[in-house]
């Protein structure tokens, strides 16, 4: 069964996440990809780390850049499950697209491996990265191929819902790139998290 927790942040649901996961001491390789290219001190990146491994998840780092196909098949065959953090979904994906590893990434999931996307890593399991297009991100991946996202779900998360750091992003940029009827959105607060059963999705809120 295909299964996939997508958050806004994992810091407020990961112990949530964990327990419909069912059993402790699984394997979480935490791809940080994403957050190579973001500055300044990422807090934000350690504290995700420490809540998943907090609520009872092994922790592993790991990033694809520079590694070949048959390397990433071979190291992300041996844990539980994938974790894709947060940072900048347009280098992301630039990485995803010069390690080729799209097709191994989705091969893993569709074989029943839990997919947790946090911000960045749940806005690449859509179909296309484009409606979260903000100019910063973009300008780190200049040898981005298209916006073709994994394509685990058919739709698109916008991370971070009401919070006021994020608030002038929205307004100013993404909302001119989303407002379209080509795109299934959905909005994601930082306390909740969409679960992906085979084709059946729900929203789920955790209390603060």
């Amino acid at each position: 069964m295909k299964r996939l927790f997508l958050t806004s942040s994992s810091f407020n649901v990961a112990t949530d996440v964990a327990k419909r996961l069912g059993k402790k001491g699984l394997r979480l390789t935490c791809i940080k990809t994403a957050s190579e290219v973001e500055k300044g001190d990422l807090w934000w990146l350690k504290r995700d780390q420490d809540t998943l491994a907090n609520a009872g998840f092994i922790v592993t780092d790991y990033t694809i850049t520079g590694k070949t196909k048959t390397e990433i098949q071979k190291d992300l065959g041996s844990t539980d499950i994938i974790f894709f953090s947060g940072g900048n979904t347009f280098y992301l994906l630039q990485q995803i697209q010069q390690s080729g590893c799209a097709d191994i990434i989705r091969g893993f999931v569709e074989k029943g491996m839990p997919y947790i996307g946090s911000s960045a890593g749940s806005q690449i399991a859509g179909p296309d990265i484009w409606p979260v297009y903000r100019l910063d991100n973009a300008d780190q991946a200049p040898k981005i191929k298209g916006y073709v996202g994994l394509g685990l779900v058919d739709f698109v998360v916008f991370p971070h819902w009401g919070s006021d750091d994020f608030k002038e992003l929205y307004l100013n940029q993404r909302l001119e790139h989303a407002y379209t009827d080509k795109h299934k959105i959905i909005l994601l607060t930082d306390n909740q998290y969409i679960v992906i059963e085979d084709d059946m999705y729900k929203i789920v809120e955790v209390e603060k």
